[in-house]
């Protein structure tokens, strides 16, 4: 599953901004939100399909937490396309510039 699609949903976005926070038990994660436990825990299982979150047994309780090789990914790819856009902005400033300077 692509980590841009997963991060489509507005509440898997919330769990992630959540999860970059700490640490929190399945339980701790759906007392945070007005929906139900189950679509929490669907939510959860669609983040670590994208690799974005990770879970570890405690227990009885399911711990979850960022994924950060899945999230460092996900950033290195942002980052090549930030570089190429960043390239074309320098060329048009320069562009930019030698026309106003006409």
């Amino acid at each position: 599953m692509d980590s841009l699609a997963a991060l489509a949903d507005p509440t898997r976005r919330r769990i992630v901004e959540t999860l970059a926070e700490g640490a929190l038990s399945s339980g701790d994660i759906a007392r945070r939100f007005s929906i139900s436990a189950p679509a929490i825990s669907q939510h959860l299982k669609t983040l670590r399909r994208a690799r974005l979150v990770r879970v570890r047994a405690e227990a009885q309780r399911r711990i979850y937490e960022l994924d950060f090789e899945g999230v460092d990914e996900m950033s290195a790819w942002i980052s090549q396309i930030r570089r190429h856009w960043s390239t074309k902005l320098d060329a048009l400033e320069v562009q930019l510039r030698a026309e106003q300077a006409r």
